[in-house]
């Protein structure tokens, strides 16, 4: 069994990387099933040694050579352009990364028998109902990161109808830059803090979301195509921006104020989805949803990078 990882010096594809290595996440060791994988890793460009391999996946010749010259088994699509601003900004490099990207990957895949599992996004749903939204939701999306990730997914689905497409929402990991690690920042070096208080999601722990990633991928190998199409996979409970910030600061032990704003005054290039709250239906009709409570899985992490008082 040999996996490849596509983007894996992303959060994502880091924290994959972690658990696949460790053989356990927070929420439980790793299904069996990965027990002593081989793992490739790739990104667009080589990190310097032997550890992350270089891979534009808008290329296909590119993507066509690789899957050629190596016998891999499922593809963990970690590769997007992720800067909802930066897509607005720059449209056709956003199409390119979240659209032809995956569309190259899936149509490899399926011409060399590889199953591929493509990560997606709330944003490609509208943002404007409270309820959570199970994966049969009518997709609408507002932003150019949005509009690009959806023609993503339906490109993978038409091109390889075996593969897996997973949503996912208000990601943070011990690699890159998130939400947690700038409020814990910006909490040190101010006494107040502005943050967006109209937005509400489910805060999702990368190693949450490594570990039922595998799950979903061993169970698809056990019933094939029954497993395939869109799944959610989010923290659980809902929560705004400035109550997780306040999270944070408890867990950290910090006392800067958490001053909430709204969106149209806090003002960005692209809009954001007031309602990002995904229901975990599939998962938890299937093989069951282990997404940690989003305040259980904050305090974990807090407490792995040492960032408490």
């Amino acid at each position: 069994m040999r996996l490849l990882i596509t983007g894996a010096k992303g959060q994502l594809g880091e924290e994959l990387t972690r658990v696949l290595r460790t053989g356990r996440a927070d929420i439980a060791p790793v299904n069996a099933r990965w027990t002593d994988v081989e793992f490739l890793r790739t990104d667009v460009a080589a990190d310097g040694s032997t550890e992350t391999l270089a891979l534009d996946i808008t290329d296909a010749a590119a993507v066509d050579a690789f899957l050629a010259e190596h016998a891999i088994d499922w593809v963990v699509n970690c590769a997007a352009a992720t800067n909802v601003d930066g897509c607005e900004a720059n449209p056709d490099l956003a199409r390119r990364l979240n659209a032809d990207g995956p569309a190259n990957l899936a149509r490899a895949c399926e011409a060399f028998g590889t199953r591929l599992l493509h990560v997606s996004t709330d944003y490609v749903l509208a943002g404007d109902d409270p309820l959570p939204q199970a994966e049969d939701a009518e997709p609408n999306p507002k932003t150019v990161y949005g509009k690009t990730k959806l023609e993503g997914e339906r490109l993978v689905a038409a091109l390889a109808p075996s593969s897996v497409i997973v949503r996912t929402a208000w990601l943070y990991a011990s690699h890159g830059k998130n939400f947690v690690f700038t409020m814990s920042r910006l909490g040190r070096e101010h006494e107040s803090v502005r943050v967006v208080d109209d937005q509400h999601g489910s805060p999702t722990n990368a190693n949450d979301l490594a570990w039922e990633i595998l799950e979903i991928m061993a169970w698809a190998d056990e019933v094939g195509d029954e497993a395939s199409g869109i799944w959610h996979a989010t923290g659980a409970g809902t929560t705004t921006w400035d109550a997780f910030a306040r999270k944070i600061f408890e867990l950290e032990g910090l006392t800067s104020e958490v001053r909430g704003v709204s969106t149209e005054e806090w003002g960005a290039p692209a809009p954001r989805p007031a309602w990002s709250v995904l229901d975990n239906r599939r998962l938890r009709e299937t093989i069951g949803d282990a997404m940690r409570p989003w305040e259980e899985a904050l305090a974990s992490f807090v407490a792995e990078e040492g960032l408490g008082a």
